[in-house]
């Protein structure tokens, strides 16, 4: 399976953002089951105010559990 152009584009912003210092962790809820989920964001700024752009969030548990690696 390939992946899409939308993945990879954003990857290449999580790339660029992680270079220029610009990532940060957020505290946030899941919207779906009001748990605390700790967000992998980007970072930008419009005028004074920050802009948050999430990413995904961190595995709560171990994350070799949770996923099977691509087959060849």
């Amino acid at each position: 399976m390939s992946i899409p152009d939308h993945a990879r584009a954003n990857f290449q912003t999580l790339l660029r953002a992680a270079a220029d210092g610009n990532l940060a962790l957020l505290v946030c809820t899941d919207a779906a089951t009001g748990a605390p989920r700790y967000v992998v964001c980007a970072v930008g700024r419009n005028g004074e105010d920050f802009l948050f752009t999430p990413f995904g969030h961190l595995a709560e548990s171990n994350p070799y559990e949770a996923y099977q690696p691509p087959e060849p």
